[in-house]
């Protein structure tokens, strides 16, 4: 059998990873600035975690949902309490995805009505990315059978109004910094007015915060920024350093039910230890004020670089924009600087995702190699 060949890979093969450093099958070590996705946020086999990992698989790693799991309640405790929303409620998934269908879902059981509005360049895991046009600034998908998705320009507050005044959105989902779509965000007067106008027309306002959260942006949520509260945020990525795991936190106002909300794997034991763990290292290593105190080191940094035009995103959410096509740089500082990065939909940029633990040292690094290659390149 062969695998369903839909990823353009790249000819390394690692073998094991500490921290920020990733060793292939040859003894190569790579510098990791990507932490595949923005997964890894405590660092690579961080040893507190891998301790806590195999002391739960040692006793149980996962039964049904039909049982009590008192690692759930310990997960939604300090979560909670990390993220600042005590008295919000946690429900477990698997994934970002799963995490953004089961928001899809919450909305439309609370509100009785079907559309949503996202925003051109995002990605939720359910749908696709579209782009506006002046002469039509609204383009809507199907999603399934029950849901439509309308697209909207970001940060044009009376063009999402205009949509919520028809009377049939469910909800708006939104990412406080956009991840494949190429670290876009909304000004904080936009997330703002969007937050008023959701609560104006009995909208649920969903953030996506499945690459931007767990501490990421230096806040442990993005739009923690903008100083609103939205009724679900959805969280993936980070929330397990490379284990699966997602969930969405639920305002107060939403009324619980037996079978509202279902998941399989979600909120095992295993996942939950895991979970558990990147909390507790996040709090004792201060990673959130590295992510702030290594940015601000990045952004002056880089400005040794002529070539990049724009960097955009915040916290260790960040990406340099060129005026061309970034994949063979991108691929230069893979196999000959030993430096992983990411693309985006935008081509012309390179994302900058590290682990939460990662050093200004690193980012020196980084900075010769991505001078050397440009260097190279222009030949």
């Amino acid at each position: 059998m062969n695998l369903f060949d839909v990823y353009p890979l790249y000819p390394i093969t690692p073998v094991k990873a500490l921290d920020c450093t990733i060793t292939d099958d040859k003894g190569i070590e790579y510098l990791d600035l990507y932490s595949g996705h923005g997964v890894i946020s405590i660092g690579h086999t961080q040893p507190y975690y891998v301790a806590k990992v195999k002391a739960q698989l040692d006793n149980l790693s996962f039964y049904s949902n039909a049982i009590q799991n008192p690692l759930q309640v310990e997960l939604a405790d300090k979560l909670g309490k990390l993220s600042g929303y005590t008295d919000y409620s946690l429900f477990l998934c698997s994934s970002g995805a799963e995490a953004n269908e089961n928001a899809l879902k919450m909305a439309s059981f609370h509100t009785n009505k079907a559309r949503v509005i996202s925003f051109n360049n995002a990605f939720h895991g359910r749908t696709s990315a579209a782009v506006a046009t002046t002469d039509n600034p609204k383009i809507v998908a199907p999603i399934n059978a029950q849901q439509v998705v309308t697209f909207l320009p970001l940060n044009e507050i009376d063009l999402v109004e205009a949509e919520l005044k028809k009377g049939d959105v469910a909800c708006v989902i939104i990412e406080p910094i956009q991840g494949v779509g190429g670290l876009d965000q909304g000004t904080t007067e936009f997330f703002q007015a969007l937050e008023k106008v959701c609560k104006a027309h009995d909208v649920v306002l969903i953030m996506d915060e499945v690459q931007s959260g767990f501490g990421r942006s230096g806040k442990f949520f993005a739009h923690q920024f903008h100083g609103i509260t939205p009724d679900i945020i959805c969280m993936a990525k980070g929330m397990g350093n490379g284990f699966p795991i997602g969930g969405i936190l639920i305002a107060p106002h939403f009324k619980a039910s037996y079978g509202l909300l279902g998941t399989t794997f979600g909120g095992s034991h295993l996942a939950c230890a895991a979970s558990i763990a990147v909390l507790e290292v996040m709090e004792k290593e201060n990673l959130m004020a590295n992510a702030t105190k290594v940015e601000a080191y990045f952004l002056e940094a880089i400005k040794a670089v002529p070539e990049i035009i724009k960097v955009k995103g915040r916290g260790l959410m960040l990406g340099v924009e060129f005026d061309f096509d970034v994949s063979a740089l991108r691929k230069k500082m893979i196999i000959e600087k030993h430096i992983f990065t990411g693309g985006a939909n935008n081509k012309n940029l390179l994302r900058i995702l590290p682990p939460l633990t990662i050093t200004t040292d690193a980012i020196d690094t980084f900075i010769i190699a991505l001078q050397e290659s440009l260097a190279e390149l222009k030949g």
